[in-house]
């Protein structure tokens, strides 16, 4: 029997993706973009893609989602391409899932499960995997309608299973029910070691920056530009699951953190992004959000709604933060006329490809941050206190230094944080 479980293959597997288009529910995207964003979920789990098909339906069929003859023009073609799995790139119910398994005879997995599969592979730290482990049991224990050959046997015991009467499929759903709630309990540990570090972090300060988007619209590339770091970068999807934090230099002389954020995704379940929430909480504490959108993709503006939907659900607003900047990335894929007309539009337009207007973004966090996240402050120094003014230099932005006989008057742009260090420094006994 066909499984319906997420996954895991070593090798690579032949398989066929499906792109529905239903005339009843128009979508926001092109089709051919969809499939295309379907394929480039597919590739970073090494799936060798052998055949696509666009399916255009009225509307959805309640036991297979596509309709009998759709389902059988797929077969015909699964066979043909000796497909071991096919990926239907919209969400499956359990009975359509395992009726469309019976139908072609090879493996079957819709979106969601696409996109756990690209959580698991891509999810680098202890959190990151215990909140794919929790999304992945969930979405699993919603599947145990199969046909399970044990399914009807009764099964007895000690009691360390269940008792007498109980089915093996809910044994198994109380199992995986089980695994959940101690999944929850060590990653709310992990939780709490983040939260101690996040204040470790405040405690720094230097003003954090979180990059946001759409996945694939070169956050990461962007990271890397801005900050010198070799992260993971690459044309695949989910490249970067769990946030990814280094020093960002700043024109001015300062320094602010910046991360870099799991992808949003167009259809995203609910429940996984109640699972990634603990990860996209960066974006919460973040001084300044920026909205990195591959502003030559074709479905640039659809992208840009689903991100704002998400960040709104975060913020639990109708309204977008006020601490968001627009980034326009990829203008190196545009032509000239393209290119003026937008440039035009005076938003910050980058490509993080070839680092151009990456000075023009980096001066934009520094004026935002200095609006922000800084307040002047005047001191007067003795001209032999090297030491305080190597402080100020070094945590703050001085706007004006005079020297005056014996004395040396400083204004200064600092946290608040950074003021009342350097009062307690200013005002401790020596």
């Amino acid at each position: 029997m066909a499984g319906t479980a997420i996954i895991h293959s070593s090798g690579r597997q032949r398989a066929l993706i499906v792109q529905p288009v239903f005339r009843q529910h128009p979508s926001a995207r092109h089709p051919e973009s969809a499939l295309e964003e379907a394929i480039g979920l597919a590739h970073p789990i090494d799936l060798e893609i052998i055949d696509t098909a666009i399916v255009t339906l009225l509307k959805p069929a309640p036991s297979t989602l596509l309709g009998s003859g759709k389902v059988q023009e797929i077969k015909e073609r699964v066979e043909a391409g000796e497909v071991s799995l096919a990926i239907v790139n919209s969400v499956l119910s359990p009975v359509q899932q395992r009726n469309l398994e019976k139908a072609w005879g090879c493996k079957v997995i819709d979106r969601t499960a696409l996109i756990l599969e690209i959580f698991g592979a891509r999810a680098r730290t202890h959190e990151g995997q215990l909140q794919v482990e929790i999304a992945a049991l969930n979405y699993q224990k919603s599947r145990l309608v199969r046909s399970w050959t044990h399914l009807e046997r009764q099964r007895g015991g000690f009691g360390f299973l269940g008792g007498p009467g109980e089915s093996q499929i809910e044994i198994d759903r109380r199992l995986i029910r089980d695994r959940i709630s101690r999944l929850k309990k060590e990653l709310e540990k992990v939780r709490r070691t983040r939260e101690l570090n996040r204040k470790l972090r405040r405690d720094v300060p230097y003003p954090v920056v979180a990059l946001v988007g759409y996945t694939n619209a070169g956050k990461s590339t962007l990271f890397n530009r801005l900050t010198g770091a070799n992260v993971l970068s690459m044309d695949k999807l989910f490249a970067t699951l769990d946030p990814t934090m280094r020093a960002l230099a700043l024109p001015g002389g300062g320094k602010a953190i910046l991360s870099d954020t799991v992808g949003f995704v167009s259809d995203l379940p609910t429940e996984l992004v109640a699972a990634f929430r603990a990860t996209l909480e960066e974006v919460l504490e973040a001084d300044i959000l920026l909205h990195v959108r591959d502003i030559s993709h074709p479905d640039a503006e659809a992208q840009k709604h689903d991100v704002e939907q998400v960040l709104k659900s975060l913020f639990a607003s109708d309204h977008l933060p006020d601490n968001l900047i627009e980034v326009w990335n990829k203008s190196d894929k545009l032509d000239s006329t393209r290119h003026a007309a937008l440039d035009a539009k005076g938003a910050i337009m980058v490509s993080a490809l070839t680092g151009e207007g990456t000075d023009k973004l980096l001066t934009a966090i520094d004026s935002e941050i200095s609006r922000r996240f800084f307040t002047s402050a005047a001191y007067t120094l003795r001209a032999g206190d090297g030491k305080s003014l190597a402080w100020l230099h070094a945590h703050g932005k001085v706007v004006e230094q005079i020297s005056e006989d014996e004395y040396i008057r400083v204004t200064v742009l600092l946290s608040e944080g950074n003021i009342r260090r350097f009062e307690s420094m200013l005002h401790a006994p020596h």
